[in-house]
């Protein structure tokens, strides 16, 4: 089905950051397959622990215990300061699990018609509930009428969300990205995630963080949400955790992590021994080979290039990043610039249509990284020149 509107190169092969095209050529990985691969491509452990455990066992079934997925339970939980893990297969699949929790705690208030708050610009998935949560009409269009029970609010807005207090008695829980990528890499004010805790302290709601793109190191830090003094009632993972394989997670803290029994969600696939044994392999390369402070060395030094090569030039907007998650902003759509990219043997993404949206490795040097700045800075003056 024609749902990808595809560049015009496949590729053979990969090493770290780099891919090798069918064209021969050799292109540096930007995009970090939006955000998956985050230790490169063909990475020897991984492949190892791939290897190793396709020729012992690939599924059971939930009908029994796992224990590679019990493993990554507790690792998770151990990490996050979580209590309790449901294992799925996608970003979407581990939002849709945190939207049915934040259901099931509105009718155990006896709520008829509980409601969840939602962010504008926000991204939480394709599925018909996921897509209704996602802040962006064109996700929306075609696929009406959409699941009713969001209430929309601007980003980076607490006053907006305290009105939506006043004017819903009915709010179950907020759902939230702690940076939001695709709709355009927006970081919030400091107080904006404490805020949110207060809040749904203040009301008894649950605060639900998607950190499918921000977590697993994305930002420099296990999980997003660890920059700051609080704990969320429930997280979704999904993306950098496998690496390339399919995994997600929905994290559960406190009241939040009791509300699933037996019969209430489930996956056929979720939480397998072998999408279970490479998360966890992903967690232990991370750890061991101090990613998290490689991935904040490296986003502090793209920004800084990035600011200082664009200092006074009209047209860039901000240049705005968190960890790995780095944001150009322009003052005018500039997608063509994927393919002009393309063509000089670089990956990037452009999001929200006039945002570079930059995804590289945790395992980028400062040579990939000097080479990826050269290339983007040389294109966008070249874009904003003519």
């Amino acid at each position: 089905m024609q749902t990808y509107a595809r560049l015009p190169i496949g590729f053979t092969h990969g090493e770290g950051p780099w891919l090798w095209g069918s064209d021969g050529k050799r292109y540096l990985d930007a995009v970090s397959g939006i955000a998956v691969c985050g230790l490169g491509h063909a990475h020897p452990r991984i492949t190892q622990a791939i290897c190793e455990q396709s020729s012992k066992l690939l599924h059971v079934s939930n009908l029994y215990q796992i224990n590679e997925q019990e493993k990554l339970g507790h690792r998770l939980c151990k990490l996050s300061g979580m209590d309790k893990v449901f294992l799925c297969n996608s970003g979407a699949e581990a939002n849709e699990a945190s939207i049915k929790l934040a259901r099931m705690a509105g009718h155990k208030k006896q709520l008829a018609s509980p409601k969840i708050i939602v962010m504008e610009t926000s991204f939480h998935g394709r599925t018909l509930a996921t897509l209704s949560a996602t802040g962006n009409a064109k996700v929306h269009a075609g696929f009406e009428p959409l699941v009713e029970g969001f209430i929309r609010v601007p980003f980076n807005d607490l006053a907006a969300i305290e009105a939506a207090a006043m004017a819903h008695d009915d709010i179950v829980a907020i759902l939230v990205e702690p940076v939001q990528g695709e709709g355009g890499v927006h970081i919030p004010d400091d107080d904006y995630l404490p805020g949110i805790r207060q809040l749904c302290d203040q009301h008894d709601w649950l605060m639900m963080l998607d950190e499918v793109q921000s977590g697993t190191g994305r930002c420099g830090y296990w999980f997003a949400f660890q920059q700051y003094e609080l704990t969320p009632d429930v997280m979704n993972l999904a993306k950098g955790l496998g690496n390339g394989i399919p995994v997600g997670a929905c994290l559960a803290h406190g009241k939040a992590a009791e509300l699933f029994g037996p019969g209430n969600h489930g996956s056929t696939f979720g939480g397998n021994p072998f999408a279970s044994t490479v998360a966890s392999t992903v967690l232990d390369i991370i750890e061991t080979d101090q990613l998290l402070e490689n991935c904040n060395k490296m986003g502090q030094y793209l920004v800084d290039q990035f600011t200082e090569a664009f200092a006074g030039l009209s047209g860039v907007t901000e240049v705005r990043g968190k960890g790995l998650l780095i944001g150009i902003e322009l003052n005018q759509p500039c997608t063509e610039l994927v393919s002009q990219a393309l063509n000089e043997q670089l990956l990037i993404n452009v999001t929200a249509n006039n945002v570079i949206r930059l995804l590289p490795p945790l395992i980028l040097t400062t040579t990939e990284a000097d080479q990826m700045v050269n290339t983007v800075v040389k294109l966008v003056r070249q874009f904003l020149s003519t």
